[in-house]
């Protein structure tokens, strides 16, 4: 940033407003008359009115509602009945399905609606959320280093963030417009939608990348569940393998394992080595733990940019 001759740069962060759980992107809306409104603040998660025409409206997120998840293996709505917080719904959902529902049409809200006639409440969470702000490359983020009095958002569209310099760093918001010097940030790992086997993906790093990714630390691993919440697959391949000659797994990049996240049950050093090779994968959702699954299946993979 000292090379920025102006006194304000842009970084990734910009005004989004509501979005879905499974970061998926619709333009479509169903708000109630008058709804959205967050008088104090907290109103930033989305429910589906079922006596209401099944128009939206937003409540506290800790608020207890059933919910609706979707599975997107079959395409399928559940209804669960269980009041749970939108947050705690979110990992419910996460953890045995794939999310909160989405809602992209009123033909799919309508579904929606006929999927949940057997709820005893008329309030149900769906996936939609407010984040008022979020960053270029999708990631998630608490920090803020707002000036005072920023963000002002002054003749409403100002919907983008600079630093500035002669502040000591803090950011203000900016139209989008405005001509400014930036700072780019280079992705150390990729996340390949291509459903490949182990071996597949372990080639296919190598020769467009560096190497399948190894996970040695915490902040690698905060890295990859970043990355991998964006697959299209319940798991995503690692460059972790087992050796059944030895009985022990070990990452291709040759980094010790000392460092380990596996789920429950996996990763005991007791695999089956009756038919293939047992490899290492990360949950794309839920608890993004690490599991072991045989090369043969074909997986989302996240490959690395950088030498260890």
């Amino acid at each position: 940033m000292e090379a920025a001759k102006e006194n304000r740069v842009w970084i990734g962060l910009f005004r989004v407003f509501w979005k879905w759980s499974d970061q998926s992107y619709s333009s479509f809306r169903y708000w109630k008359q008058n709804q959205p409104d967050i008088p104090s603040g907290k109103e930033t998660c989305g429910y589906i009115v079922m006596t209401d025409g099944g128009y939206w409206s937003n409540e506290n997120c800790e608020t207890k509602f059933p919910f609706i998840c979707y599975e997107r293996k079959n395409s399928t709505y559940i209804l669960i009945k269980e009041a749970k917080s939108w947050y705690d719904a979110q990992v419910y959902c996460r953890e045995r399905y794939t999310d909160l529902v989405s809602v992209r049409s009123q033909t799919e809200n309508q579904q929606i609606l006929d999927s949940a006639k057997t709820s005893v409440n008329n309030s149900l969470w769906i996936g939609l959320f407010y984040n008022s702000w979020k960053w270029a490359d999708q990631s998630a983020s608490l920090f803020r280093y707002w000036a005072s009095a920023q963000p002002d958002n002054r003749d409403g569209n100002q919907n983008c963030t600079a630093v500035f310099m002669a502040e000591q760093g803090r950011w203000h918001d900016l139209n989008g417009n405005s001509q400014l010097p930036f700072v780019c940030h280079e992705n150390q790992l990729i996340l390949i939608k291509q459903n490949l086997t182990w071996r597949e993906a372990l080639r296919y790093c190598k020769d467009n990348h560096v190497d399948l990714v190894s996970v040695h630390s915490e902040e690698i691993q905060l890295w990859v569940k970043e990355v991998a919440q964006n697959a299209s697959t319940e798991h995503v391949w690692l460059g972790l393998r087992h050796t059944c000659t030895l009985s022990f797994w070990f990452w291709m990049s040759g980094v010790s394992i000392c460092y380990e996240n596996w789920a429950p049950g996996n990763g005991t050093g007791g695999e089956d080595c009756s038919s293939v090779e047992r490899t290492g994968a990360v949950q794309a959702r839920g608890g993004q733990q690490w599991v072991s699954l045989p090369e043969t299946q074909k997986l989302n993979f996240i490959c690395t940019t950088y030498e260890d």
